[in-house]
């Protein structure tokens, strides 16, 4: 287990915290072998009837840690890295998940709310997918999952431009339940996992189950996968991240 992914079980909700503050949470393959043990938990273990996923500091998650996903090298195109086993396990979940989002919410930050059943934002939060600003495709679903759920074009502007959208606009366009004050979304996130703990399990689980098809879930992350993994070693993201570690903006004007 990650010492950056704390969890806690309580009154059948298991709480999975991102415990990274310093790096807003960015999330490392250690990190994402933490979070599928404890999704593939809530699913078997019988004494977990909802998991919420929330965070310590000022970002949800600044999503994936890309010096340690550079790291990785070749390796990063593999289909058997901790981050596909915790897109499984979130394909295969057929208990509830709650999320509580303060602060930035990027990439995995943001695609992990879709396969979330109920969210909590603030206000003030600010959710993006910036893969095309990376040259790199979308991931967790999310190809399918943000334009089912706020319509092709708004889904295709936060992908093609990765500008954020803060928590009011993400109510009004259906990606979360509620968008309270900072200070209170921990708090209504507990309590709506705590209200889902108190329902029949098994007609929760049956509803889950009928309501999204987990195999065309995880069918559709493995293309995605592939996607990803060609625009990997394409010119366009050795620009994109060359000009991320530069702090500089890319310039796509010569590829095509």
């Amino acid at each position: 287990m990650s010492d950056y992914i704390r969890t806690e079980l309580a009154g059948g909700v298991l709480s999975v915290t991102f415990a990274r503050a310093d790096k807003k949470n960015a999330i490392t393959q250690a990190m994402y072998t933490a979070l599928a043990e404890a999704t593939e938990r809530t699913r078997t273990d019988d004494a977990v009837r909802v998991i919420l996923f929330k965070a310590e500091g000022d970002s949800f998650s600044a999503g994936n840690d890309i010096v340690d996903f550079l790291g990785m090298g070749s390796g990063a195109m593999s289909n058997d890295l901790p981050v596909h086993r915790f897109l499984k396990s979130l394909a295969d979940l057929d208990k509830p998940a709650v999320a509580a989002v303060k602060g930035r919410a990027v990439g995995i930050g943001l695609t992990l709310l879709l396969n979330c059943d109920m969210v909590v934002v603030a206000e003030d939060a600010k959710l993006s997918a910036p893969f095309i600003n990376l040259a790199i495709a979308p991931e967790a679903a999310s190809s399918l999952l943000l334009p089912m759920v706020i319509g092709h074009q708004r889904a295709f502007e936060i992908f093609a431009l990765g500008e954020p959208i803060d928590g009011r606009t993400a109510l009004a366009w259906g990606i979360a339940n509620r968008a309270a004050p900072a200070d209170q979304v921990d708090a209504i996130a507990a309590d709506l996992a705590e209200k889902l703990a108190a329902r029949a399990p098994n007609s929760v689980r049956k509803t889950k189950r009928l309501m999204r098809d987990a195999e065309q879930l995880w069918a559709l992350m493995q293309r995605e996968n592939e996607a990803f993994g060609s625009q990997l070693s394409s010119p366009e993201a050795i620009e994109a991240f060359t000009a991320f570690s530069q702090k500089r903006a890319p310039d796509f004007s010569k590829l095509g």
